[in-house]
Parts: C-alpha cells; structure tokens; sequence
C-alpha cells in the first residue's frame, strides 16, 4: 500500500488503542461525582472500573483469534463500534447497575482495540519503519495510560461525569471512518477447524482468576484460602490445565504453546506483565496519596502523572533507532532494574511531606521504564514469530499486561495494608477507634478520619497511609528487579531488534 496510507491506518488504529487504554484510568477521577449522582455504595463503584477490566482481560486471548480466523480489520473495527456505542449507553445510564453492566459491554471493544492493534501494526509495516511505528503505538500506551486521570479531571471541572464518556464518540467515530479508508484488509489464519472448545476455556480461565483476585482486592478482609477467592482461583487453575492439555492434543490450538519456548517471547511477556504489576497498579494508589493524602485536587494530580507520560511522548517514536545499536535487551532490563532503585528511594524522599516534588525522581525512572520496554517488548516479540503467530503473541502480551495490573493491585493493596494497619495498631488510639480506621482500610482513612473529633488521629492517620506507601515502593522495586533481571537473561542473548523483520 502506499506510504502515506500506511501512516493513516496507524493514526486510526492509534486512536482507538488510545480509547481502549484510557478508559482503564479515566474513570477513577469520577467515582466520588458518580456516587453522589446514584447515591451508590463503594462496592458498587469498585464494580464500575472492576466490570471493564475483567472483561477486557478476559477476552483479550478470544479477539486475538477471531482477528486470525475473520480478519484483524474487520474484527478491529467491529470493537470500535461496540466500544462506541457502549460508551454513549455508559452516558445515559439511569442506575448504577446498568452503568456497570454497560462498563463490561465496553471492555469487550476496549479489548479488541487493543489486541489487534499491534497485529494490525505487523502487518501494515516492515523493516525499520516497524520500528518506528510500533514506538509510535509505544508513546501512544504510556500516554494514555497517565493522561487518564489528566483528561478525567479536566473534563469533570467543567462538565458532568457523563463527559467522561461521551468524549469517546466523536473519536470514535473519526477512528471508524479512518480504519475504514485505510486500514489494509489483513490474512486469515484459519486452516483447519475452529477451536471453540479452547476459546470458552481461555475466556473461563482468564475470568475465574482475575475474578478472583478482584474479590482478594476489593475485600482486605478475605484471606487466600476464604472460598470466595480460592473457589475462584483453584477453578481458574483448573481450567488452565485443562486448557494447556486441550492445546496439545488439537490440530489448530486457540494459542500455541510453543510460543513459550521462544526466549524472545517469553522475555517480552515478562517486561510486559511487570508494567501491568509495577507501574498501572502504582497509580491507583499514587492518585490516592496525592488527593487524599496530599490535598491535591483531581485536575492536579492527573497533571503531576504528565512526568510519567511525557518520556513515552518523546523517546517511544525514537525507541527503534536506540534499538538498531544497541541490543534492545539491555535497555528493557536496564530500564527495569532503574525503575527498581527508582522505587526503592522513594521511601527516603516521601518521609511525611505533602509536596508532590518528592514523587519527581521516581516519576521520572518509571517514566524511563514506560516509555521504552512497552515498544521495545513488542516489536522483539513480533519479530521473532513467523505471520500467524502474531495475533497470538499480541495476545498473549496483552495480557500479560492486564492480568499483570489486577495482580499487582493485589499485591501492591497486600503491601498496603499490612503496613497501614500495622502503624495503626501500634499508635496510640483506642482499640475501637484503631478497629474503625483499620475496616474504613487506606483508601478511605483520610475520609473518615477528617470526621472524626481526635486530637490527633488524622497525624496517626496520615503516617500509617505514608508507611503503607514505603512498603507499596519497595515490594514494586523488588518487582522490577526480579524482572530486569530474568529479561537480561532471556532477552540479552537473542536477536537484535530488526534482524527478523521480513516475513
């Protein structure tokens, strides 16, 4: 196809992974002003950003192979109507529980805008100009990723919550007509019979264990063995093996296991799910820290996470060239290891300030990281499989992503709370008012402990949450490093980034 085609279909296929991406985010800023407009609980308001995630994640692997099976082109602009449509019903919910249910509905578009843009990005581009795009498509995941909270609190400043999602039509709509125009028309990968057998399982799995740890996050209270999460996680398990025996013995698999014997792939999977754990499930709680804990308004502390996203504007686009000299293995796992000491200082700088300057360097090392092992990961993955492999491998790193983000909101809230309450034991309130502050958990400490007459529980209040964050910092850092370390391993010794990059 033409150049300037080429460029087109990226910017349609751009603008829809950039929808899909930032309503993960956006939504957090409006919760407070949603739960005044439906008078809901916060379990219920959990549900509005838990609703989108589970189905996207869970249906990341079934869109990859339908892109295979009917068409990447067709399926991906099937998922920006779907994603579009859903997001004006999202506008015009009457009650909380069809704004949740419309939420899910959205994750099945937010989803397949996501899987399929970088298959999309494969086959539009090769050689260097792969590069260049997919670190375009790079920049465009950091960014949209930190502008969430930006755009959420931009808009609530002047407009209704219902902006938040009203703003995805007419982006939408542009998107549909330039995928339309330009986006190639891509090959089918459908030898054989269909594996549906495999899709339901693949769909079941990835639902049972992001549910489960959904209910490990949203309920400090459930340990790993309370049957609401281990029903839910021994099932996911089981169907996992189930899945992996089915894989084996089909003639043409949902996902073919011997994607997991390629380093290349396996590394970028890694890289991949450590941005979901250490970095998307980090600002949950650095908005957290910087609204509640710090007084900074939504609008504010969405423009302090521009740090973040403002290394993937600049150095995503060039990420490529940086790869052509230097093996592209070095940099995902010296970003990595980076991000880790960036994590581990923050303790030291954090103290008990309410300045948000002392976030800068740690800011600017998961900047580093952000911005380059997303386009770097994918293009040395894509280029290290054969043609029908890519919507499987984008798939599979898609997920790692996401299952990565619901794991480390697990991990990181474990972190969190096991510090919070333990200050709070260990201060000198009153077991009851202690009991009170430890069931209202971290999030909403300041909250309630702004309504309370104690002459000094919101000191007591605000260190535990501080503490809580030292332990957050240091259990991401430990991330990172295991990470940049099994990446040099895998990633090190293998290709350089364009030595595959003709099919």
């Amino acid at each position: 196809m033409q150049s300037r085609k080429k460029w087109y279909a990226l910017v349609a296929v751009c603008l829809g992974f950039f929808m899909g991406l930032l309503d993960v985010t956006v939504v957090n800023v409006a919760l407070p002003t949603i739960q005044t407009s439906f008078n809901s609980t916060f379990s219920q308001l959990q549900w509005i950003i838990n609703a989108y995630t589970l189905i996207f994640a869970a249906i990341l692997f079934l869109i990859s192979k339908l892109g295979d099976l009917i068409g990447r082109k067709v399926v991906f602009i099937a998922s920006l109507t779907i994603f579009s449509i859903f997001s004006l019903a999202c506008s015009l919910a009457p009650n909380i529980w069809l704004l949740i249910i419309f939420r899910g509905c959205q994750g099945i578009g937010g989803a397949g805008m996501l899987s399929l843009s970088m298959s999309i990005i494969a086959d539009t581009f090769d050689g260097k100009t792969r590069g260049l795009a997919i670190g375009i498509w790079g920049s465009v995941a950091g960014l949209s990723t930190a502008l969430g909270p930006l755009i959420g609190g931009i808009l609530l400043s002047f407009f209704s919550w219902e902006s938040i999602f009203l703003v995805n039509l007419p982006i939408g709509v542009i998107a549909l007509v330039m995928s339309a125009m330009f986006i190639p028309k891509s090959k089918t990968f459908n030898q054989g019979k269909v594996d549906f057998l495999g899709m339901i399982l693949s769909f079941a799995f990835m639902f049972c264990i992001i549910l489960g740890l959904i209910q490990k996050e949203t309920h400090y209270n459930y340990g790993w063995l309370d049957w609401h999460v281990a029903t839910l996680l021994i099932s996911g398990v089981i169907l996992i093996i189930i899945f992996i025996w089915l894989e084996n013995k089909v003639a043409s698999p949902m996902l073919n296991l011997a994607l997991f014997k390629n380093r290349q792939v396996v590394g970028s999977a890694i890289s991949n799910l450590t941005l979901g754990m250490a970095i998307y499930a980090l600002f949950s709680y650095i908005i957290v820290l910087s609204q509640d804990y710090m007084g900074y308004s939504a609008l504010q502390s969405g423009a302090q996470l521009m740090i973040i996203s403002a290394f993937s504007l600049f150095l995503g686009p060039v990420s490529g060239k940086i790869a052509s000299r230097i093996n592209p293995g070095y940099i995902i796992s010296g970003v990595l290891v980076l991000a880790g000491f960036g994590m581990f200082v923050l303790p030291a700088f954090l103290g008990n300030h309410n300045q948000w300057f002392v976030l800068i360097p740690t800011f600017i090392t998961l900047g580093l990281a952000n911005s380059m092992v997303n386009p770097l990961s994918s293009n040395i993955a894509v280029s290290a499989v054969d043609a029908p492999e890519i919507g499987m491998t984008s798939g599979l790193l898609n997920v790692g992503k996401q299952f990565g983000a619901s794991l480390g909101l697990v991990i990181l809230g474990i972190a969190m709370t096991s510090s919070y309450n333990y200050h709070l034991a260990h201060s000198f309130l009153p077991a009851k008012l202690t009991q009170v502050m430890q069931n209202a958990g971290p999030f909403s400490g300041s909250a309630i402990a702004s309504k309370i007459k104690h002459f000094n529980i919101e000191a007591i209040t605000h260190n535990a949450f501080f503490r809580g964050m030292d332990n957050v910092a240091i259990t991401s850092g430990i991330i990172f490093m295991i990470a940049g370390v099994l990446c040099y391993f895998l990633l090190c010794k293998g290709q350089r980034l364009f030595q595959k990059s003709e099919y």
